[in-house]
């Protein structure tokens, strides 16, 4: 893993040098880029809510390196409760305009309590993920698709390792 995250931070470190150079504007707000993610679930005694707030530093119209926090929390009635915290880097890329590249490291807190249960232990501990992935842009909206190459079964918080998504920033 230390090896996939040197590899990740060298690649990006290069890249955003190499664009920093062409930047037109010397106002470090005028780069920024807000965005992030709201998610909401309710079923039949489940709930999950997710707030991921995140921000990008544009260092040209192709390269762009940003900070992302993840709160949720998830509760199954009668069964379980959990929540989960943490951050992320993430570096995007887009050699065309209308395809963008991503990297993103993520590393979670998981707290899981489960209620009544003999069947399951409570967990609570880090999972790291590490997600490639490739979208189509138009504006500031990016869909596509990430795969995590960390990605395992008994401890990820996600159902699989690969995963849709819907990128805005603005």
């Amino acid at each position: 893993m230390n090896k996939i995250l040197a590899l990740f931070i060298f690649i990006s470190i290069g890249l955003f040098n190499n664009s920093y150079s062409q930047q037109n504007s010397s106002n470090f707000s005028d780069h920024l880029q807000f965005g992030g993610g709201i998610g909401l679930s309710i079923g039949n005694g489940f709930f999950s809510g997710t707030l991921a707030p995140s921000v990008l530093y544009r260092f040209s119209p192709k390269a762009a390196l940003g900070l992302g926090l993840n709160a949720t929390y998830n509760k199954s009635k009668d069964f379980y409760k959990s929540t989960v915290l943490g951050g992320s880097l993430i570096g995007l890329f887009s050699p065309i305009r209308s395809l963008q590249l991503s990297a993103e490291f993520e590393e979670l807190h998981i707290n899981r309590k489960y209620e009544n249960s003999l069947n399951y232990r409570n967990d609570n501990y880090w999972y790291p993920a590490l997600f490639l992935g490739a979208g189509y842009r138009n504006g500031p909206v990016t869909v596509g698709v990430r795969y995590d190459v960390l990605y395992k079964s008994s401890k990820s918080i996600y159902a699989d390792a690969w995963a849709p998504f819907v990128r805005v920033y603005f």
